[in-house]
């Protein structure tokens, strides 16, 4: 009776193993995961996004931190200062004029905005993607040096304050695979309306203020909060 149970108990594990083997065996080719788009559309970047430099320097004066002359006196604001590093929502670019901090809010506002686009990628049936953040908090002395080579640059910048952050609207960087198996690429101008239909729900909710930034490439978003 128990050589007959261990046989039977030995069965069912040879069974389960097969199908699993065979279920795993499917799944890996089956070919890339596809996209299966849907209510894709862009927000009027030009219209919604014009929150002009005065309207965003106001409120990054009020709730952010005084201009800081260069990174080391950046990191001895640690109270006030949290430093962003990559993360399952979002990807910083090496940065060549700003340094990777901001104030908590801001940072609840980056991670909020990372949480609603993955949300809203997989609503519309779109693959996984993470957001490129190209430009932070910049000290006095970033300030100074991005004006030798652009003498446009804004002495008066909401980035001085870590209340500030640029995203990337044609730059992402793709989420490579699902348990082995590979994502089909989402075209960017998917991504770009997907993230753009995110920023304008939590601007008009009143989270923030946002600039379309054609010439950047970008959209400048200063926390309201």
């Amino acid at each position: 009776m128990i050589v007959s149970a261990l046989a039977t108990l030995i069965l069912v594990l040879l069974i389960s193993w097969i199908v699993r083997s065979v279920r795993n065996w499917r799944w890996l080719h089956a070919g890339p995961i596809e996209n299966h788009p849907v209510r894709i559309y862009d927000v009027q970047f030009a219209k919604e996004f014009n929150d002009l430099n005065e309207v965003q320097l106001s409120m990054a004066q009020a709730v952010g931190i005084p201009p800081v002359q260069d990174r080391q006196a950046a990191e001895h604001l640690k109270g006030k200062l949290v430093e962003i590093t990559d993360n399952d929502l979002y990807h910083v670019e090496e940065l060549t004029h700003s340094i990777p901090y901001l104030i908590p809010s801001a940072v609840d506002l980056l991670d909020r905005i990372g949480r609603n686009f993955q949300d809203s990628l997989a609503a519309k049936g779109l693959n996984p993607n993470k957001l490129v953040v190209t430009s932070v908090l910049r000290t006095e002395e970033d300030v100074r040096k991005l004006r030798q080579g652009n003498l446009n640059a804004s002495e008066k910048s909401t980035h001085c304050y870590g209340t500030t952050f640029d995203l990337s609207y044609w730059r992402y960087v793709k989420v490579p695979e699902l348990r082995g198996r590979p994502y089909a690429d989402v075209p960017p101008e998917h991504l770009r309306a997907t993230l753009s239909q995110v920023l304008k729900d939590l601007h008009d909710e009143g989270a923030c203020y946002v600039k379309y930034e054609k010439k950047q490439n970008c959209f400048h978003i200063t926390v309201r909060k």
